[in-house]
């Protein structure tokens, strides 16, 4: 930890100077150790390759890595079908494949299920990106507890999920995390709360907008002095919602089980990658970089700590806008959302802030979820009072019309809950076809 906080001061040059050197390691690996790589990285000169050369490599998607998955990966004991077995075996209680490696899974909420695979050293590499900088300031206000910092976190139920895994095991030194499960009813999930007491409390965005209700009408009586949104994403309109219930600026946390981790500072808006760890790539669709202030169609990845399961410029559908300047060493962005949220209807693509600036509009939606149909949507929302669903109807009507999309048929009812992944506990807000 000592070593990841030293790094969070580094200038441009330190950290160039770093991402090469691990770039070149990864790739001397990859080639060696991985046939997948050993052919798709054939003739490059691992030795003198440079940062400014990485556009020259060709881009892997998730699809591809896990058609793959056997030659991708850098150990010949590992494939799909013995690690599939490690996950099936490691629903409930968290375990090493061969005492050794962390395997996880990801994607089967939103789209095509992922795994990842990584020794114990790489995930604790990992872990220290997304820790290191609230333990910075735990440090500056003299220091975690000597039994750790205490953390609720709310998020996946499963340990083969990265949330669920991290809950498991960060029992001790220096984050001593209890855990309350997203998928359970929200009576428990304030009742854990309670009893816990959580000094510094971790939730999926959603869960925390539900939690801020509760906090609200007395129900939830806990005072953490920092809460970090993570997992789904954070509007404007839910930042607003869980500062006014906790009365705490919120922190903005991007993690995906990929490597790549961000961070907001509290009540701030973008995130600071750890490109220490992830090289990105903000990119369009034919993988062209982006221009500062402009929404990237996807990002493209390097993982320079995970040399067991190599990932080299590897495709995220989620959508950044870059404010970096000259002056900032790591990546400094916000999240516009994922590409594959997007709804298209022949040649009309609706973003989903053409349905979001309609639905903050509306008091009396708690949370909502929104089903692409084949002319149209279907809106299942949780009400929080009268909602007048013919009105709300309308207006979604008239904005998909200014969208583009002719005569949307539109279809708003009522539900007590949204439906969440039975292990991740993410509400995934927009559904395409």
């Amino acid at each position: 930890m000592e070593r990841h906080i030293e790094r969070l001061s580094w200038d441009p040059d330190r950290l160039a100077e770093h991402q090469g050197e691990r770039l070149r390691a990864l790739l001397a690996s990859a080639v060696e150790r991985s046939p997948f790589h050993a052919c798709r990285l054939a003739g490059i000169d691992v030795e003198r390759f440079e940062l400014n050369q990485l556009a020259e490599l060709p881009v892997m998607s998730k699809a591809q890595m896990m058609a793959s998955f056997d030659e991708l990966l850098c150990d010949r004991r590992l494939t799909r079908a013995r690690v599939e077995r490690q996950l099936a075996a490691s629903a409930h209680e968290p375990s090493l494949l061969y005492d050794e490696y962390v395997c996880l899974v990801s994607g089967g909420s939103s789209g095509l299920r992922g795994i990842f695979v990584q020794t114990v050293d790489e995930y604790i590499e990992f872990a220290a990106s997304i820790l290191r900088r609230a333990m910075a300031r735990v440090i500056a206000a003299g220091g975690p507890p000597p039994d750790g910092l205490p953390i609720g976190i709310v998020a996946a139920a499963s340990p083969v999920h990265s949330s669920g895994f991290a809950a498991a095991v960060a029992r001790g030194y220096p984050v001593r995390m209890t855990s309350a499960p997203a998928t359970l009813p929200l009576d428990e999930l304030v009742r854990r709360l309670n009893n816990a007491q959580p000094p510094v409390l971790l939730a999926h965005t959603s869960a925390l907008e539900l939690l801020a209700g509760e906090q609200r009408v007395g129900h939830l009586q806990i005072a953490p002095r920092t809460i970090t949104a993570m997992s789904e994403l954070l509007t404007d309109e839910a930042r607003a919602v869980i500062e006014l219930g906790f009365c705490v600026p919120l922190v903005n946390q991007f993690v995906s089980t990929e490597g790549l981790v961000g961070h907001s500072e509290p009540g701030e808006a973008a995130l600071s990658f750890a490109t220490d760890m992830c090289i990105v790539e903000l990119v369009d669709a034919e993988n062209r970089p982006t221009a500062p202030g402009q929404a990237s169609a996807k990002v493209l990845i390097t993982n320079l700590h995970n040399h067991t399961q190599p990932l080299i410029r590897y495709e995220l559908t989620d959508r950044f806008i870059c404010h970096s300047t000259a002056h900032d060493p790591y990546l400094c962005a916000t999240v516009d959302g994922r590409a594959d949220d997007v709804f298209r209807y022949g040649n009309v693509a609706v973003d989903p802030l053409v349905i979001r600036t309609v639905m903050v509009r509306e008091p009396a939606a708690l949370e909502y979820q929104v089903r692409q149909t084949d002319h149209g949507i279907d809106v299942a929302v949780v009400a929080d009072g009268e909602l007048n669903r013919a009105a709300l109807a309308a207006s979604l009507r008239r904005s998909l019309q200014e969208a583009g999309l002719p005569e949307p048929r539109v279809h708003v009812h009522a539900v007590a809950d949204i439906a969440r992944h039975p292990e991740t506990g993410k509400a995934r807000r927009f559904i395409p076809l």
